[in-house]
């Protein structure tokens, strides 16, 4: 996702991991090659100089490790500063009132009214809260009847008056509306900082006196968000921002720098163009992804949203029992394409960010693995017979697949079983 960054942190570990040690010398050439990437990343220059200084700091004074290169003892410092930088643990948010009131501001092009949305959307689902979206764009043609329809697409109303020309007297009437614990106003923006849009927010701020005032910044525009949400703190105060188009070629600008510069968390990230794609900002989850260390933190949580706590208990006792069934992998292989697509969920993975080009594509290998499970009778799926040569036509022809592809599959799953058993066994006697 930061390209150039992480490969340049990575070939920084690559190149130290030839020494035995940190030295001087050392901390001094992997700090002048990082602080030049994190500047050629936008980052802010005030935030590359203080990471720079206390990476430099913590290096020079470390211990030794025993059995750790100096590469992944300098990672472990840069990782942890970063996490530093950005806050060091995932923020919240306070309903502290009924309702909650949350305005949104920002430039326009930052992607506001969809974030609206898509913030009403994670709010109702995961919270479990009931939101009302306010339609208080009177500038941009569209921006109501586009807020209209995310609204109808996640099931939250939308309140709006399409005759009113004074946003003041919209959100007032809003804020009238019974049966709503959370309402969320979606402010007009600008193609850049004026004083009419900051007279017309100051405005709205006293109107409305909300508990949160969101700044939604694009990622991709690096430097320029983080001195735009810098302007915005200033004149009418921040509570928290929302990051958005973090799935596309960001730089690291924004996400490094906003927090420091402004004081305040940022406390969403935009990552997709569904309504679901927004997700609560975790420092230690970006710092991972900046290094190139994979994504295991949002990885678990996408897992702990399609496998319920009894689920996991039952699958590990089949895994460790040899149990594990046909039926039990299909049931596992629809939960995986629930949770996105699958070269994705790879790259969160440690170690797995650069997958090679000819991959193939694993949506379809998935496909075809399903086609043949599906093809098996119940008895074949349970695994309650012999796979005899003309079982294995039957399902070679059934899933329009060849022989060879039926007998790699049953090939695997006897591994992958034996596999599963012999770790159990590991398991026991390593608890013994």
């Amino acid at each position: 996702m930061f390209g150039a960054l992480t490969d340049t942190f990575q070939k920084i570990v690559k190149s130290l991991s030839r020494d035995k040690e940190l030295t001087e010398a050392n901390i001094a050439e992997a700090a002048r090659t990082a602080r030049m990437a994190l500047l050629d990343a936008d980052v802010n220059y005030s935030v590359v100089s203080q990471l720079i200084k206390k990476v430099k700091a913590e290096a020079v004074g470390s211990n030794k490790i025993k059995g750790v290169n100096a590469g992944d003892q300098f990672l472990k410092i840069v990782h942890d500063k970063l996490v530093e930088i950005m806050g060091g643990e995932e923020p919240k948010i306070s309903f502290k009132k009924t309702p909650t009131k949350i305005l949104l501001c920002g430039l326009q092009g930052a992607g506001k009214t969809t974030h609206a949305a898509k913030l009403a959307h994670f709010l109702k689902k995961k919270w479990h809260k009931n939101p009302l979206l306010v339609a208080l764009d009177l500038q941009r043609p569209g921006a109501i009847q586009q807020l209209q329809i995310l609204g109808s697409q996640i099931n939250v109303p939308v309140f709006a008056n399409m005759d009113e020309k004074n946003p003041l007297k919209i959100a007032k009437a809003a804020l009238k509306e019974g049966n709503f614990d959370v309402l969320i106003f979606d402010t007009a923006g600008r193609l850049h900082i004026d004083e009419t849009l900051m007279q017309e927010l100051a405005m709205l701020k006293k109107e409305i006196d909300p508990e949160e005032i969101f700044f939604v910044a694009n990622a991709a525009s690096g430097q320029d968000a983080v001195t735009t949400a810098q302007e915005f703190n200033q004149k009418i105060g921040i509570t928290n921002s929302i990051l958005t188009m973090l799935d596309g070629t960001t730089r690291a600008g924004a996400a490094l720098s906003i927090r420091e510069i402004t004081g305040k968390p940022l406390l969403f990230e935009g990552v997709g163009e569904k309504i679901e794609d927004l997700r609560l900002f975790n420092p230690v989850s970006m710092a991972d992804r900046i290094l190139g260390m994979g994504d295991l933190i949002n990885l678990v949580k996408k897992a702990e949203e399609e496998f319920s706590k009894d689920e996991e208990k039952e699958m590990e006792k089949k895994m460790r029992t040899a149990s594990f069934t046909f039926e039990d992998f299909l049931k596992q292989m629809r939960a995986l394409k629930r949770m996105g697509p699958l070269k994705g969920l790879l790259k969160m993975m440690p170690g797995m960010g650069d997958l090679p080009a000819d991959l193939g594509d694993p949506e379809k290998e998935l496909a075809k693995t399903e086609a043949m499970i599906l093809s098996m009778t119940a008895k074949e799926r349970q695994g309650n017979v012999e796979f005899i040569p003309s079982r294995r036509k039957r399902i070679a022809k059934g899933s329009g697949r060849s022989i060879d592809e039926v007998n790699r599959l049953l090939k695997s799953f006897k591994e992958l079983r034996q596999m599963a058993k012999h770790f159990s066994s590991m398991k026991k006697q390593f608890k013994m």
